[in-house]
């Protein structure tokens, strides 16, 4: 959710909201094909983009590059996809286990914060699958995630710049403003307005779940921004243009898709997440 206070924006700073426009232009429609195919295509997909995290972490905390933690992860996340598929949860929760054992056994140093990195993509793994896997509602739910996600960016970036004013984190984002956090609530807000018009909920609830996945996913932005400044990185890659790496452009989401997966295993079970987060 990039925001700045200056009241025009600069040349290079439209070439930015051009390539990011463009580069969403694309990336969004694939995604909502992946969501609307669901089954293993999009756990084929998040698996591929777990493991992109896992990469830029990796590179971001481990000047060395230590191949053998990186394989170790790698490994670890292919086959916590793989048995995410096929509905073996107890074979996932062994790939982890192993996972975070083998990166804690092999890395040399930053060991806590590798070990962390493989954290961070696994649960964003578990927690993409298991919402989509829902049958019921799994479907809706991914759904009002990401549009919530989407909103909660853009609301924040436009009113970031148009208003300005004071600094949310200037210590840790020194772009982002307290207009730019009201301008994303405001357009969750919207979402959930839609979202119930549509029939996929009660409107007081999927308000009060748009407004706390915003915080959320604002958060998850922050503590990414945090992750680079301690290391000294900007972007966490350049593979997406005008967005950065997949870390750049995906931490609201992972912040978000972990908290809906949370309230939905809390309310209805692991068979359950997409209804028990969509129905109250």
């Amino acid at each position: 959710m990039p925001d700045s206070s200056a009241p025009i924006l600069p040349v290079k700073g439209s070439r930015n909201l051009i390539a990011r426009i463009a580069a969403a232009a694309l990336l969004a429609p694939v995604a909502l094909m992946f969501v609307f195919a669901g089954g293993w295509l999009w756990v084929l997909l998040v698996t591929a983009i777990a493991v992109g995290l896992f990469y830029e972490w990796h590179e971001i905390v481990n000047p060395a590059r230590n191949p053998r933690t990186f394989a170790a992860g790698v490994i670890a996340l292919e086959l916590i996809g793989l048995a995410l598929w096929f509905g073996w949860g107890g074979v996932a929760w062994a790939a982890f286990i192993l996972g975070v054992t083998l990166i804690v056994f092999l890395a040399t140093e930053q060991r806590r914060w590798t070990t962390a990195g493989f954290i961070y993509a696994a649960a964003a793994l578990i927690a993409s699958a298991m919402v989509r896997l829902d049958g019921a509602m799994g479907f809706y739910a991914l759904m009002f995630t990401l549009f919530v996600v989407w909103a909660s960016d853009i609301g924040g970036y436009f009113a970031g710049r148009a208003i300005g004013g004071p600094k949310l984190w200037q210590r840790v984002s020194p772009n982002k403003t307290w207009a730019g956090s009201i301008g994303a609530l405001v357009l969750s807000a919207v979402v959930a307005l839609v979202v119930s018009w549509l029939g996929w909920g009660r409107f007081v609830p999927l308000l009060i779940l748009a407004l706390a996945m915003s915080v959320v996913a604002q958060l998850g932005d922050l503590f990414e921004s945090a992750v680079k400044r301690r290391f000294g990185v900007k972007d966490s890659s350049q593979i997406i243009p005008g967005h950065g790496g997949l870390m750049d452009r995906l931490d609201g989401f992972v912040a978000a898709i972990i908290f809906v997966a949370l309230i939905g295993f809390l309310r209805a079970g692991a068979d359950g997440i997409g209804r028990g987060f969509m129905i109250w």
